[in-house]
């Protein structure tokens, strides 16, 4: 059930009209509305999450009944580790390790019999991996007491509005807020809602209309010249952005109708001045639980410089394994590893001849440029088909069809110093290169995306409307805006995939 389905356009009334009606019962409707979520997928996903709730849970009371240090007690962790790990390696990875190793056997002259499973991979296990693993090492360090509330804990693993992209929760802030059986309160409808909407807008107007254009594009990479491909790249990067963060801001906005706030999980990333500080602000969720559960266990910054870059690229590289079971993963979490750590090298060196509040805007603004390029030059990794298509894109980004570049220019020049005439003239030859794309959404892409940024820049946390009056026209206005915008494909989310 895609949040921007007619069947959840149906789900969501309903569950609120219930929640409001249930006031002793609101913790089961929820419960059941979360299993009925993730089983209109597939039923059978629901046996996989309820086997790691139970592990989960029965694993988190034996390590709350014995006191840290005793013995015995690490093998209640390790069964939460080996369980939820096991599931996640097994569909997400099994096939991965397995053609490696057919083609290790294939190369030595050896048959290789092992068959390839073809289960699919069920939605949001690694997310909801993530999320209880977090519990039980918390549990296991001391820093979290164990839930006693079965329901209550399979409500905080199942949550339906995070379950299948995140936020990633810790139960330390999730499960308390999920105990309280909130009412149903103006204040939190009208900010959810907007939330929602604003959601909607980034994912039906932008995400989807530029995936019309890059999605035929990194399909079919050897058709295209460098300047199509460097346009699907630039589009790409605002297609994750808009698709991710978009889900991030309907699943907060779901939450906060119920009264549950998720925490943030972008903040402007692609007005970062390097690597480090795009981790701080890119799937905010995800960064932070690999810096607690990875980077600081393996010896974080308090080892040796050679350790340091060591824990470093570890974690990117599990970061870009955790993604997806494919070599352009790994990849791409290695590009951010390198110019990570190159980046902070860099802001020593500016230290000693720039003092942060001497340092000049302008180099500020070449920074956020060259970490976007940067970026951007990763994503080619994570969006393309396979190895050889990514190889193939960086190759031929500077092999240019510069009749093409000058039909865009002349095109542009039409439409901004002779308006009257441009529809005439608004007809670049998309149709030779097959694109799924208009030259309408072409345009309407260059508009929307500076659009968004502005507007996040400005009002990074949203705009808080004074009078119900002024909230009821922004969503009038909003509806109207997706229904003449948006690009009704039900196309789901990009990291549903992982």
């Amino acid at each position: 059930m895609l949040f921007n389905s007619i069947e959840f356009l149906v789900f969501l009334p309903l569950v609120l009209l219930g929640y409001f009606l249930l006031k002793g019962q609101r913790r089961y409707l929820l419960l059941f509305a979360s299993y009925f979520f993730i089983g209109w997928w597939n039923w059978h996903y629901l046996g996989l999450i309820l086997v790691s709730t139970a592990i989960d849970y029965y694993a988190g009371r034996k390590l709350g009944e014995l006191p840290i240090g005793a013995k015995g007690r690490k093998r209640f962790l390790w069964l939460s580790l080996s369980t939820n790990l096991g599931l996640l390696f097994f569909f997400k990875y099994f096939n991965f390790f397995n053609t490696e190793l057919d083609s290790v056997f294939h190369l030595l002259g050896l048959n290789y019999l092992v068959p390839y499973s073809d289960f699919l991979l069920p939605m949001g296990i690694s997310f909801y991996t993530f999320q209880t693993l977090s519990y039980t090492i918390d549990i296991y360090y001391g820093k979290l007491q164990p839930e006693k509330d079965f329901k209550l804990f399979a409500l905080f693993v199942s949550f339906f509005p995070q379950l299948v992209a995140g936020p990633i929760e810790r139960a330390s802030h999730l499960i308390d807020q999920l105990r309280v059986h909130a009412d149903l309160r103006w204040d939190n409808f009208k900010q959810g809602f907007t939330r929602v909407l604003f959601g909607l807008i980034k994912k039906l107007v932008i995400a989807d209309r530029l995936a019309l254009f890059v999605n035929p594009i990194y399909n079919d990479v050897t058709s295209f010249d460098g300047f199509m491909l460097s346009i699907a790249t630039l589009f790409f990067a605002f297609q994750i952005y808009c698709d991710f963060s978009g889900y991030s801001d309907i699943a907060i906005g779901i939450a906060r109708m119920f009264g549950v706030d998720l925490m943030e999980n972008f903040r402007s990333p692609y007005l970062s001045k390097d690597i480090r500080e795009f981790w701080s602000r890119w799937h905010i969720s995800l960064s932070t639980w690999f810096r607690d559960y990875v980077y600081i266990p393996l010896g974080g910054n308090r080892t040796g410089q050679s350790k340091f870059y060591r824990n470093i690229m570890i974690v990117f590289l599990v970061s870009g394994f955790w993604h997806g079971a494919n070599w352009t993963f790994i990849i791409w979490g290695g590009i951010h590893g390198v110019f990570l750590l190159l980046g902070m090298r860099y802001q020593n060196l500016k230290s000693r001849f720039f003092p942060k509040p001497n340092a000049p805007k302008l180099l500020a603004s070449f920074e956020v440029g060259f970490t976007f390029l940067v970026v951007c030059f990763a994503w080619i990794f994570f969006r393309a088909n396979s190895l050889a298509d990514a190889f193939f894109v960086v190759e031929h980004l500077m092999h240019v069809d510069m009749s093409f570049v000058s039909d865009v220019v002349y095109q542009l020049k039409s439409v901004l110093f002779d308006p009257s005439n441009a529809a005439n003239r608004f007809n670049l030859d998309f149709g030779r290169i097959n694109l799924q794309s208009s030259i309408g959404d072409f345009w309407l892409s260059l508009i929307f995306i500076p659009s968004l940024l502005l507007f996040e820049f400005h009002w990074p946390k949203g705009i808080a409307f004074k009078g119900d009056n002024a909230t009821f026209l922004a969503w009038f206005i909003s509806i109207v805006f997706i229904m003449l915008f948006g690009v009704f494909t039900q196309n789901q989310f990009i990291y549903f995939q992982f």
